[in-house]
This record gives structure tokens, C-alpha cells and sequence, in this order.
């Protein structure tokens, strides 16, 4: 058993981001509309909030396209990929420029005219009720008004750098 009072200072960071390696998560892709069209990221940083209103939180980096289209009010769509969907998480993930990511996959509009991925385990039509700004990144609490969910539990799960 590693001491945890061992490390301290400039260590803390990389061993922090070493430890949160190790947490699986499920993919999803996040989805808002700009003025060029759909904007989509990559994420494992979506949890559910509550039930009673429904809600999620999406953790969106500051640096990302995607964060700029984070305001109150905005609609946002989550599209919880299934285990055989990996080549659109890399798309979303970077693999591909921002404007080629929507080849990946097949997409549908939402009741919001934003992009859901079929054969995703769910999909969440969300809209923006408040944001938390902390660090790096951005905490939006998103309030979900649609879902859809698959027959099967089949979900794309991220650990380590790699899909399980």
C-alpha cells in the first residue's frame, strides 16, 4: 500500500491523474448546436444528478469547441455509446477535425434539432439550467426533458486509455 502522505506538490497532479485512470467510465458523446452546425466532444465525465428534476452533470474542458456553447437555457444532446461504437468515440475523442467527426456514426436529430447517435445505450435530450466554473473545466448541470433507451446493457466503457 502506497502512503498518500508521501507525495505532495508538483507530484500530486500526475499522480492524480495516474489514479483517475484506473476509474471506468462509460462514453458518451455531447452534442450542441453553433452557428457552423453541430459541435460534439468525447466524454466519460457525465453522472447522474438527480431524478426528481432528472439531471445529469457534463464536465466540459475550457479548451473544448464544445465549452463555448455552454450557456443557460442551451440544449445539449448525450449519446451514451454501446460497446461497438469505439471508432465514434475516437472521432469525438480527437481523432478526427471537429468538422468530419458527424461522418462517424449514424446520427439523427433530436426533438431539438441536435445530433443522437443511433445504436447508442441511451440518448439525452438535456437543456443548460446552471454551470460551475472549477479549474480546468466547466460543470454544467443539464436537466434532461427526452430520453431514449435501448433494449439491450451493452455499454462502451473507457479504463486506463483503453476500451474494456
Amino acid at each position: 500500500m502506497i502512503d498518500p502522505s508521501d507525495h505532495s506538490g508538483d507530484a500530486i497532479p500526475v499522480l492524480f491523474r495516474t489514479a483517475m485512470r484506473r476509474l471506468a467510465s462509460t462514453v458518451a458523446i455531447v452534442c450542441a448546436r453553433g452557428d457552423d452546425g453541430p459541435v460534439g466532444m468525447a466524454a466519460t465525465s457525465i453522472t447522474s444528478l438527480s431524478v426528481d428534476p432528472p439531471a445529469v452533470l457534463v464536465c466540459v474542458n475550457r479548451a473544448a469547441s464544445l465549452h463555448a456553447l455552454l450557456v443557460p437555457a442551451a440544449p445539449l444532446s448525450v449519446s451514451l455509446l454501446s460497446r461497438d461504437q469505439h471508432e465514434v468515440s475516437a472521432a469525438f475523442g480527437g481523432g478526427l477535425p471537429r468538422d468530419e467527426r458527424f461522418g462517424v456514426g449514424s446520427w439523427v436529430e433530436d426533438a431539438s434539432g441536435l445530433p443522437a447517435l443511433e445504436g447508442a445505450q441511451a440518448n439525452l435530450r438535456c437543456v443548460v439550467d446552471a454551470l460551475l466554473a472549477y479549474g480546468t473545466h466547466s460543470i454544467a448541470i443539464a436537466r434532461v426533458i427526452g430520453v431514449r433507451v435501448s433494449d439491450t446493457v451493452a455499454p462502451l466503457i473507457y479504463q486506463d486509455g483503453g476500451y474494456l
